[in-house]
C-alpha cells in the first residue's frame, strides 16, 4: 500500500477528524494530521517543513502538534512546536510514537493514528486548557501531499 488515497478510507479520515475535534475540546492546542506517499528529505526535516507550510508554527501560543505520516516510506513523525515541548514530559513523544508503532505494525492505521490524537489531546488539555476566547485555529482536515 503506497497510495496516498488507499492509506486510509474516508470513513476512516472523518473518525480522525472526529479525534481532533474531540482532542481539542478542552485544548488551546491545535493538531494536524498530514499524510504523503514519500519524502526525498529526512523525514523530521520533512515533517517541520509540513508544519510551517500548514502555518501550524502561527498557533497563538506555540502549541501544535503534527503527525506526518509518509505512506510509502513507512515513516512518521510526530512534531511538536515549542511550547507544547518545553512542557511535555522528556519521553512524551516517545510514548505517543510507540502507540503509533504498535497499531501500524498490525496495519490499523487509523487507530493508530486516533489513539496518538488522543493522547495529545490529553497531554495539550494539561498544559495550554480551553478558555472561553480560545478558537480552533487551524482546520481539522487531514492534509495530503
Amino acid at each position: 500500500m503506497s497510495k496516498v488515497e488507499d492509506f486510509l478510507t474516508a470513513n476512516e479520515e472523518l473518525e480522525i477528524v472526529n479525534a481532533i475535534v474531540e482532542a481539542e475540546k478542552n485544548t488551546s492546542g491545535e493538531i494536524r494530521v498530514h499524510i504523503e506517499p514519500m519524502s526525498k528529505k529526512p523525514h523530521f526535516e520533512r515533517a517541520q517543513e509540513v508544519f510551517h507550510y500548514l502555518k501550524m508554527d502561527n498557533t497563538k501560543e506555540e502549541n501544535g502538534v503534527l503527525i506526518y505520516i509518509a505512506v510509502h516510506d513507512k515513516k512518521f513523525v510526530i512534531y511538536g512546536d515549542k511550547g507544547i515541548n518545553r512542557v511535555v514530559p522528556d519521553n512524551f513523544w516517545d510514548n505517543t510514537k510507540t502507540i503509533l508503532e504498535n497499531h501500524f505494525k498490525k496495519g490499523d492505521f487509523k487507530q493508530g493514528i486516533i489513539e496518538g490524537i488522543l493522547m495529545a489531546g490529553k497531554e495539550l488539555e494539561t498544559h495550554f486548557p480551553w478558555l472561553h476566547n480560545n478558537t480552533n485555529e487551524l482546520s481539522n482536515e487531514v492534509s495530503k501531499g
